[in-house]
């Protein structure tokens, strides 16, 4: 007679646990220590640890001031605002991407909305946020002018606010140091310059974003001084701002009327607030036959850059990566801690990374 078979249990063990865990803090009318938890529940004391870390974390299990574990009645899931810069803007997709990845991962609701590279539609969506009622809004916008007003509707609700990289009145700021990947991307222009062009230099041209403020505007003042640290016999007056608004084809139109007026034969060092922009320039460098004589440094590493400088003798010689990967992951934490009463730094500043077109073409850059 054929034996009967035994059904198969599909059990996650960490997942079996975590449950047995949160029944024995069910069953307490008293919070519990680390210690005690252990002992009750015969499960390693590093994964009662970890487990307990990831219940007050989703908000299940709060923590006494004497560091013993209790279970919350009734768990509120935080819902975080999230404005992006714009759909259109790679970086901005990027940083989007990362969020949307790290508050899935960490049990954070988020209410997505697109700024549109515009100050209206900004504001818009902060009075929309305030309106759902988001426990704590994320801002990605780039005009400083309307700064001001998006931070007085989100803080008249009570609701803290997180800038990326345009500071705005009651936030906490969360971005790069614009003036050192300003002055780090000088450097590799004067570099190339150095090794390429036998020091010679013709013009220093900064592609600007005037609309987002000083505080982005300081990419450029920053890279001004990178190139006078290796490059101090350039002159003053070889120095040109343009305002190229972060755009490409902004970009392309200034830097083409700026090549109308210089000789073909200038040797010419652009260092753009953006890759965008440094896509706009690059454009009418290749379209003009100046790509001999122009070297081009942008920030952000977006895919189409990159790709790019995989290009033997191209004038896109580098890249500040600001690590749009790594962001999702820290702004939810530092939501999170804000959230809970914490303190955090006024200013929390990200990772960089310089790419040249040499790592490119080695493999080196991710």
């Amino acid at each position: 007679m054929p034996q009967p078979r035994i059904k198969r249990l599909y059990l996650i063990p960490i997942l079996s646990k975590a449950l047995d865990i949160f029944e024995l803090l069910e069953g307490e009318k008293k919070p519990l220590t680390l210690e005690m938890i252990y002992q009750r529940s015969s499960i390693s004391k590093t994964s009662v640890y970890r487990i307990l870390k990831t219940f007050v974390h989703r908000g299940y299990v709060a923590q006494t001031q004497d560091g013993a574990y209790r279970l919350v009645s009734r768990p509120k899931k935080m819902r975080f605002g999230f404005a992006g810069q714009s759909a259109e803007m790679p970086f901005s997709e990027a940083v989007t991407r990362s969020l949307k990845a790290a508050a899935s991962a960490s049990g954070v609701e988020l209410v997505i909305r697109d700024n549109r590279y515009d100050a209206a539609t900004a504001l818009k969506n902060a009075n929309d946020f305030v309106a759902e009622g988001v426990d704590l809004v994320i801002e990605f916008q780039i005009e400083e002018s309307v700064a001001p007003e998006i931070a007085h509707v989100i803080a008249q609700a009570g609701i803290p606010l997180i800038a990326i990289d345009i500071p705005h009145p009651h936030a906490t700021y969360f971005g790069v140091d614009n003036f050192q990947v300003g002055f780090e991307a000088g450097e590799l222009l004067a570099q190339h310059a150095i090794a390429k062009w036998k020091s010679k230099v013709d013009w220093v041209v900064g592609l600007d974003v005037a609309e987002a403020g000083s505080f982005v505007q300081s990419r450029i003042n920053g890279a001004f001084v990178g190139v006078r640290s290796l490059l101090p016999e350039i002159p003053s007056e070889a120095y040109i701002r343009l305002d190229g608004r972060g755009l490409r084809e902004t970009s392309a139109r200034v830097v083409g009327d700026f090549f109308k007026r210089r000789a073909r034969t200038d040797r010419v060092l652009i260092a753009a607030a953006t890759d965008t922009s440094a896509l706009g320039a690059l454009q009418i460098a290749m379209q003009s036959g100046r790509e001999k004589n122009v070297a081009i440094v942008g920030q952000d590493c977006i895919p189409e850059v990159l790709e790019e400088m995989r290009k033997p003798a191209s004038p896109m010689i580098g890249s500040i990566s600001h690590e749009a990967q790594t962001y999702g992951p820290r702004l939810i934490q530092l939501g999170v801690t804000i959230l809970r009463g914490n303190a955090v730094p006024p200013y929390n500043y990200v990772h960089h990374r310089v790419v040249t077109a040499g790592m490119v073409r080695e493999g080196e850059a991710r």
